[in-house]
């Protein structure tokens, strides 16, 4: 058991007996109940020292943990809350608590697709009428899509990472014609542009696939779990969004934003890797070390005419295709008007 585990059950214990009106306790006697308690909770004898008393009665004394515990010493031997309808487990939420509960509760709603934030808001509603709070409106917001598909799917992948299941899933990428079965390892669930992907272990290589591809999921009882102890930060450090590929190494991507936009740019790196290598009045020159992929390809793109890239030369062809191929589109479209 934890050792957290174990300081609850003992404060717990505490509690019990410091409330008892009709009994008098010792610290001898304290530390007999907290040992007896433990063993109940963990079916082996367990002996709690006088001093993990000690400081347990002082910890509930002070303000560490919230309680401030009036906790007395009378006849010079027994223990006793002063207050006689103190508990622990009396201690109200403040206002200012209640906001703050409140905020990070606003936060973990945005994922409310996740059934285990789907009974918050009973939670924080229980608190805000046990104090006669007044409505706290939320402060934060991050964005979300509640129109993208594959959301329904979350759940059980979640609850599969989390107790090691292998997935049957009928899947339909943009590029297939009809949608297959893939039996995988789940490992990771990630969010990347407001899209979420499955992290896997699929025929001996790691797969990103995309909630919104999935028609169908059921967990495989019969095919062992493979666990590859899988590094997210190490697995997706030499790339910008989810798509990493084993045979590719990084390269040194090289582009110029002009001065307009070079401090957005600045602040908010493309990469962890990102550095200025010039800056003069025409504009910023930075450099990254990343995979060569389609998300990369996407960001470049966003920037539109305030970026130019300037090596590798086959990123900077395939930019600049990318850009001569819309301005035939526009050409075409104002020729058809």
């Amino acid at each position: 058991m934890s050792s957290n585990k174990n300081a609850l059950i003992r404060y717990k214990t505490l509690d019990k007996c410091l409330k008892n009106k009709y009994r008098k306790y010792t610290l001898e006697d304290l530390i007999d109940e907290c040992s007896e308690a433990l063993f109940e909770f963990e079916g082996k004898e367990s002996f709690v020292s006088k001093r993990t008393v000690q400081l347990d009665l002082q910890n509930m004394r002070s303000e560490k943990f919230g309680y401030e515990a009036p906790i007395e010493v009378y006849d010079r031997k027994y223990y006793r809350y002063s207050d006689p309808d103190y508990s622990i487990h009396n201690i109200s939420v403040n206002e200012s608590d209640l906001k703050a509960m409140n905020n990070a509760v606003q936060i973990l709603k945005q994922f409310k697709d996740f059934s285990m934030f789907k009974d918050m808001n009973g939670v924080i509603q229980k608190l805000e009428d046990s104090i006669h709070s007044t409505n706290q409106k939320s402060i934060i917001h991050l964005d979300k899509n509640e129109q993208l598909k594959g959301l329904e799917h979350i759940d059980i992948l979640y609850e599969s990472i989390l107790n090691r299941k292998v997935l049957k899933i009928l899947y339909k990428s943009f590029k297939a014609r009809e949608s297959d079965y893939y039996t995988v390892h789940p490992q990771l669930l990630k969010e990347y542009n407001n899209r979420w992907f499955l992290i896997c272990w699929f025929k001996n290589k790691m797969y990103n696939l995309a909630l919104d591809r999935m028609e169908e999921i059921s967990v495989d009882e019969k095919v062992s779990y493979i666990d590859k102890e899988f590094d997210s930060d190490r697995y997706f450090g030499e790339v910008i969004g989810v798509t990493v590929s084993d045979g590719q190494r990084p390269q040194n991507v090289i582009f110029k934003i002009n001065p307009k936009h070079a401090p957005y740019v600045r602040t908010k790196p493309f990469h962890h890797s990102q550095e200025i290598i010039k800056e003069d009045k025409t504009g910023t020159t930075f450099k990254i070390c990343v995979q060569l992929n389609f998300e990369l390809e996407r960001m470049i793109l966003g920037l539109g005419e305030f970026i130019t890239v300037l090596r590798p030369e086959r990123l900077k062809k395939r930019i600049q295709a990318s850009l001569e191929e819309a301005c035939r589109n526009y050409q075409l479209l104002n020729t058809n008007e």
